[in-house]
Order: structure tokens, then C-alpha cells, then sequence
């Protein structure tokens, strides 16, 4: 199933053209807080419902989607997690070595909506990556296992500045995590390590790739990350991107496809950008 948000704390199942709000079948009654009511009803074991005669049915051209997740627990990173960007930005090591990073949570914004371009004169990159939403409390968890931990998979934009700041800097802007457009669950889902994977900027094709060619596959990368930090139900693992990164600018639109998940696509918008060298706790040269 694919499991939408829409009028910010309703849940729309995903059939066809229409949404079929199953928003208290799944979360139980509101009021459901910042971080939304699919994320309650991960947390409640995230059953699906049987039957869905007599729910209400929404138009999807007629609504807005909001991101499925609004505000999850955490965004973890995979840094490097494809060889040929490993090649294309010149990277000596990849995650075997970096490890993961986190992004904050508060940079998630939805379909539709812009990434708000922080610096007039600071290239900032589009990251399309693929994206695993946690199930249930997952730690030390052999790979073996890791799928079964699996709710969904979403597609998601890791936004990236390139300056000298460490990458939870860089990539924790608010806007910086656009998601969505839903959540597909993992039984649509046979294999994550199989999907076809595209990124365009503006009409033009940047990115395109197979997730067979990640370093650490999916179920690697949980087993990996579980062994660092305890993950909790909602938790967001984005899972790296291929080669075909490059800047973003005013007026671009960025869209992600995903084989068997969706697409999701976003504006940008640099109408508040100011100079890099104007940003807080910068420091002056002096001479010596």
C-alpha cells in the first residue's frame, strides 16, 4: 500500500487517482502532534486495515500531499554510498570509512513545496536518494533480519551545501530533506536493492542509477546503523546517491522517481539567500 498525508494530520491510502482517508483506522483519534499520524500509526505496529467500505475518498489532483513523516525521530545519512560519486566528487573514502551522519529533523518539508537556497554565492547540490522508514525498535540487528524491520521506503532529496562545515551542517537547512510523496510499504517492495533510481533538475536527467550498485545495500545499511544507534519506529534512513550531482538554482523544479515507490518533486527558491560571508558566527581575518 502507499500511505499519503494530506491536510497536514489526515492519512490517505493511495488507490488509483483518489486517496481513501483511513486516517482513525490507522492513528486513532487526533490530535496527532508536530510529528503527524503516520508516524502513530508506525508506533502502533502499523497493522493495515481490511476493509475499506464507506471511507471517505478524496481526489488526488484535488489535494495537497504534506510529507508523510513531517518531523521523524531522526534522519540518519549514508555518506558515499555509491562508487561512481565516490568518483565524481573525489572522495578518497566511502561509508565503510565515514560511517553515517545525522540531518535534522526539522528540515523536512513536502511535495510541492520549495528548498529555500540559504547563500547567493555557496553552490548547493540536489541529492536524490532512496529512503527506508524503520518499523519497529531496531538494534544490533544482524542483516540477515534487517528487512523485516522495514515499514516503507519513501524517495528524499538530501540537499547539500558545498562549504567547509561538517555534513550535518551542510545538510540540516530547514527545507534540506524534501520526502514523499508517500510511503510505500515494504510488502509492495520485494527487493530494495533492485530499483531504478532517477533524479532530473529543470527537465534534465542528472542522476540515474540502480540501487544493486549501492556500497552498502539496504539491509547492510540497518544492520550497520543499528549497531551505532538504537532506531525507533519512524526513524529515516536515507540511503545515499549515485554520481550526477550538481547545482540548483532559482526557479529549478528537482524531481526524484523511484521504481515501485513514486515521485516526488520540488521547487527552489533563492529569493532570501544572502552572501555567504553575511552568515552568523562567521569570523573576520585580522592581520598578524
Amino acid at each position: 500500500m502507499r500511505l499519503a498525508l494530506f491536510e497536514q494530520d489526515r492519512i490517505g491510502l493511495v488507490d488509483g487517482d483518489h486517496l481513501v482517508d483511513v486516517t482513525e483506522l490507522l492513528a486513532g483519534p487526533g490530535p496527532y502532534g508536530p510529528a503527524g499520524p503516520l508516524q502513530r500509526h508506525i508506533e502502533l505496529g502499523g497493522a493495515l486495515p481490511a476493509d475499506l467500505s464507506g471511507r471517505p475518498r478524496i481526489a488526488l489532483a484535488d489535494t495537497k500531499l504534506a510529507a508523510p513523516l513531517p518531523r521523524p525521530g531522526k534522519i540518519v545519512g549514508a555518506p558515499v554510498n555509491y562508487l561512481d560519486h565516490k568518483a565524481e566528487m573525489e572522495y578518497p573514502t566511502s561509508i565503510a570509512e565515514l560511517g553515517v551522519f545525522l540531518k535534522a529533523n526539522s528540515s523536512v518539508i513536502g511535495p510541492g513545496q520549495d528548498v529555500l537556497l540559504p547563500y547567493s554565492d555557496m553552490r548547493t547540490d540536489q541529492e536524490g536518494e532512496l529512503a527506508v522508514v524503520i518499523g519497529r525498535t531496531a538494534s544490533h540487528v544482524p542483516a540477515a533480519d534487517a528487512l523485516s524491520y522495514v515499514f516503507g521506503y519513501t524517495c528524499l532529496l538530501d540537499i547539500t551545501v558545498r562549504s567547509t562545515e561538517d555534513r550535518s551542517t551542510r545538510k540540516s537547512y530547514d527545507t534540506f530533506t524534501p520526502l514523499g510523496p508517500w510511503i510505500t510499504t515494504a510488502d509492495e517492495v520485494p527487493d530494495p536493492d533492485a530499483l531504478d533510481l532517477r533524479c532530473a533538475v529543470a527537465g534534465e536527467e542528472r542522476q540515474r542509477t540502480s540501487t544493486a550498485d549501492l556500497i552498502f545495500g539496504v539491509a547492510e545499511l540497518i544492520a550497520y546503523t543499528s549497531s551505532v544507534m538504537t532506531l525507533h519506529p519512524g526513524d529515516v534512513i536515507a540511503t545515499g546517491t549515485p554520481a550526477g550531482v550538481g547545482p540548483i538554482r532559482h526557479g529549478d523544479r528537482i524531481t526524484v522517481d523511484i521504481e515501485r515507490i513514486g515521485r516526488l518533486e520540488v521547487g527552489v527558491d533563492a529569493g532570501r539567500a544572502t552572501p555567504y560571508a553575511e552568515r552568523p558566527g562567521r569570523r573576520e581575518r585580522t592581520a598578524d
